[in-house]
């Protein structure tokens, strides 16, 4: 369920677990999930990775096209944010496309910070 959903939302295919063990590779540093279900369908998802101490970050958000505009994706994060603050954690961090910020910041109520990044491909 969760394959479908996220290759929906990045318009890619679904791919077998032999092709990519997603569930396998964010194991080890998943904090964990929420889920929004709508009866038996899986409508939304965020994976919250962390660095096992104090700092943790939203890997993705993923509403299904049929569910947005609900506010779902603002209730999974207020949800992963009670879940990492419940684990210790001191901060959440979240990296998005630029289209992405009215979402982040007023919705869901991130903040700016100072950042850098080194692209390298």
């Amino acid at each position: 369920e969760v394959n479908r959903l996220h290759a929906e939302a990045f318009g890619t295919r679904v791919y077998a677990d032999e092709e990519w063990p997603w569930r396998r590779l964010v194991e080890a540093h998943s904090l964990g999930w929420c889920i929004a279900r709508s009866g038996e369908e899986l409508v939304g998802f965020v994976n919250v990775l962390w660095d096992g101490l104090v700092h943790a970050w939203i890997q993705d958000v993923m509403v299904a096209a049929s569910a947005r505009g609900q506010q779902i994706g603002t209730r999974l994060v207020q949800a992963a944010a009670d879940g990492a603050r419940r684990a210790g954690c001191e901060t959440l961090h979240v990296d998005f496309d630029d289209e992405l910020r009215p979402f982040y910041y007023d919705a869901c109520g991130f903040t700016p910070t100072n950042g850098g990044l080194l692209h390298l491909r």
